[in-house]
């Protein structure tokens, strides 16, 4: 019997007598522990198991001794006896500490401690958790207000692999998908929301005629894509002056006809067609224009009487946009859209025809009413199909479908430009600089027609387009139940789940190269899959990115955006949406414009004048003040006067050059307060998809440059 043996006998005696048996177990059950694979055991089983073996008997300590030198060393436990006989390994005892030291000898003669190897071990197993890909957590969205977009958001979900609440949750969500407006929920500080404020005020018939029509004014050429329009019932007495001296120029032509529109309706609920202001319809009392009623707000836009027909039919595309931000503005345009028909054959407008709306119409809501509506699976056949079968008809005739995408695309640009100054008013009333709240984004919905020239016009702009993905069929008579639509399930979920996907807030880097390339126009074209981690799975993005891509070509169109910043830089009290009497006058004298020929006394008079003007034309508005339109009107009036021989595009311009100039400070800063932004130059466009034209010769400054833009083509332009 060895020396070693003895001691280790002694040893056991001692501990045995003593009734340290419990500690000696914890030690070999942690050795045990320690030795089995990670996955086999978890910290609190662990912990477990040694409270059970604390109280087993020497016999059973020393079997599970034998048992253990089969697995080899593992980690000391501190201040606990340890016994070893393993390949006859010396092992070291620190006196007072009760400390062991096992020792192993490798194949090169050297002796290792099995505290070192421990320590070597224990900092390989972190370096290689450091080398694991972390997963990251889901993205929330609360869904709870989403309303008749539900089953598309729900389906875009589950494809992203995100985590939906769909009542609600009393934690911050990443996301919050509203139905109807940014008001939906009153308590978000943080997060996205898909809805800007004052959106849906904004792409209110009126306001949106409004927007284009100061546009319009400014750059007549570049904005002929949206029919003449007359705002009711202020605008009445125009109207009906206009139709009047246009019979009595050419009474040979064919007399005009013209859609009405109510303000605020949807689905196309109140739309009708006239031919004489005195056709339309009066309701509640009083007079205008010296007849027995008055016409409800609402605007008369000239009817286009020339669409491109298919099958005989006259179709409307709905174009889906996401407007990602306002500052720096975004754009993105789904490559794909739904092409909607009416469901009688097109007839030009005559007295006998006005009041078929299924030939006129091609509101979805009111040809799916008619027995001829077509309920197909296929993406090219029915009376909703995919606009890609469209562009693939008229490709496979000869037409240039390249040049119908370039037309849309500016127009869509242009729109949101006109839209955008406004916008931020409303942006800052209920997210002021400096206060918590949340970013925003939304998806537009943009109805175009067609003409036979294949010039786009703009129809209107919804700011909460349908996306239900299933329509009400009957099944039996008197029976009704939802059945799915793949056509607008290909289009719409791809629409809501890329939206997602670009306003990702854990994903750093929300754009790829394939992102950024031209928007490919043939039917049927699929790009390749983006390469990002876990999104391998998943289609290439349907949205593609127009701006700031294309900022050169649009940048001069900005004026208003301009004439905007300075707005809301002398509004005074931030959060509110019209400047007061003061504000006026400080942004007179802080940029100078004042002189011998405009006292203070005039620009009182100017303020008050226009201000009541444009309350009358807002008569729900009850805060009294400057609005942006009326801002912007007398800005317009002010250039006029200080550059009376030059175009109003140049007087604008010139005044805000002016303005801009007076409101910098010694050495190029400006004043105790920042500069209105600077618009950022993108890449130049590709010449093989966007058609440009050289512009006309304009005035030149040290900070204003007239770029390319990218319009229509001459014969496009000739279709009104």
């Amino acid at each position: 019997m060895s020396d070693h043996y003895v001691k280790v006998k002694v040893q056991l005696e001692q501990l045995k007598s003593t009734g340290e048996v419990g500690e000696v177990e914890a030690a070999e059950v942690e050795q045990v522990s320690t030795e089995t694979p990670p996955a086999s055991l978890s910290p609190v089983p662990a912990a477990l198991e040694v409270r059970r073996d604390t109280a087993k008997t020497l016999g059973t300590a020393r079997n599970r001794s034998k048992s253990r030198t089969k697995l080899g060393n593992a980690n000391i436990k501190p201040d606990a006896p340890v016994l070893s006989h393993l390949d006859n390994a010396p092992s070291l005892r620190i006196k007072g500490t009760g400390k062991v030291l096992q020792e192993k000898a490798e194949a090169n003669g050297n002796v290792v401690s099995s505290q070192t190897q421990n320590d070597t071990k224990s900092a390989q197993s972190k370096e290689d958790a450091n080398k694991l890909p972390k997963k990251r957590r889901p993205v929330t969205v609360d869904t709870s207000k989403a309303k008749t977009s539900l089953e598309a958001l729900k389906l875009s979900i589950r494809q992203l692999k995100w985590k939906e609440f769909p009542t609600g949750r009393r934690a911050a969500c990443d996301i919050y998908w509203h139905g109807v407006s940014f008001h939906d929920n009153e308590n978000i500080v943080s997060g996205q929301v898909n809805k800007f404020p004052g959106m849906v005020e904004m792409l209110r018939k009126i306001n949106l005629s409004r927007a284009v029509r100061t546009m319009q004014e400014l750059f007549p050429e570049e904005y002929n894509f949206y029919p003449r329009s007359w705002i009711l019932p202020e605008e009445y007495q125009i109207f009906a002056t206009q139709i009047r001296l246009a019979k009595e120029c050419d009474s040979s032509s064919p007399r005009p006809t013209f859609i009405v529109k109510p303000d605020s309706g949807s689905q196309g609920d109140g739309i009708y067609l006239i031919r004489d202001p005195s056709d339309l319809r009066s309701v509640a009392t009083g007079g205008l224009g010296g007849g027995s009623g008055a016409v409800r707000q609402a605007v008369v836009q000239e009817y286009m009487q020339r669409p491109l027909l298919i099958d005989k039919l006259k179709f409307d595309v709905r174009l889906y946009v996401l407007v990602r931000s306002l500052e720096p503005l975004e754009i993105y345009v789904a490559k794909e859209g739904l092409s909607r028909f009416c469901t009688e054959p097109y007839q030009e407008p005559s007295a006998k025809n006005l009041h078929r709306v299924f030939m006129h119409l091609t509101n979805y809501s009111l040809n799916v009413q008619s027995g001829n509506f077509v309920h197909s699976d296929s993406r090219s056949t029915g009376s909703k199909r995919t606009f890609s079968s469209v562009l693939g008809r008229l490709a496979s005739k000869g037409a240039d479908v390249k040049r119908v995408w370039s037309d849309i695309i500016a127009l869509v640009i242009k729109t949101v430009i006109a839209l955008v100054p406004e916008l931020k008013v409303f942006y800052q009333a209920d997210i002021p600089p400096g206060r918590p709240g949340p970013t925003c984004f939304q998806i537009l919905g943009f109805d175009i027609l067609l003409m036979k020239n294949l010039k786009p016009v703009l129809l209107e702009v919804n700011s909460n387009p349908s996306m239900r993905i299933e329509h009400e069929q009957e099944v039996a008579p008197g029976v009704f139940e939802y059945v799915p639509s793949p056509v607008d399930e290909e289009v719409k979920v791809g629409v809501i789940r890329d939206t997602l996907r670009l306003m990702d807030p854990l994903k750093k880097q929300h754009t790829t190269v394939a992102e950024q390339e031209e928007i490919l126009v043939e039917a049927g074209s699929v790009e390749k899959a983006c390469p990002a981690g876990e999104e391998l799975a998943l289609p290439s993005l349907c949205l593609k990115q127009v701006f700031p891509k294309y900022t050169k070509q649009f940048s001069h169109l900005r004026s208003v955006d301009r004439i905007a910043s300075l707005f809301l830089r002398f509004l005074g009290v931030k959060g509110t949406m019209r400047m007061g009497p003061t504000g006026f006058r400080t942004f007179i004298r802080n940029c100078k414009l004042s002189n011998s020929s405009l006292s203070m006394a005039s620009v009182d008079i100017l303020y008050i004048d226009i201000t009541r003007r444009w309350a009358g034309m807002l008569p729900d508005s009850r805060e009294a003040g400057m609005t942006l339109q009326a801002f912007v009107e007398a800005f317009f009036y002010l250039a006029g006067r200080r550059f009376k021989s030059l175009p109003l595009r140049e007087q604008v311009l010139s005044l805000l050059e002016q303005c801009e100039s007076a409101l910098q400070g010694p050495g190029g800063q400006d004043d105790n307060k920042p500069r209105p932004p600077r618009l950022s130059h993108a890449p130049s466009i590709n010449p093989a998809a966007i058609k440009t034209n050289s512009p006309a010769p304009a005035r030149r400054s040290h900070d204003y440059r007239l770029h390319q833009t990218l319009r229509p083509t001459a014969k496009g332009n000739t279709e009104h």
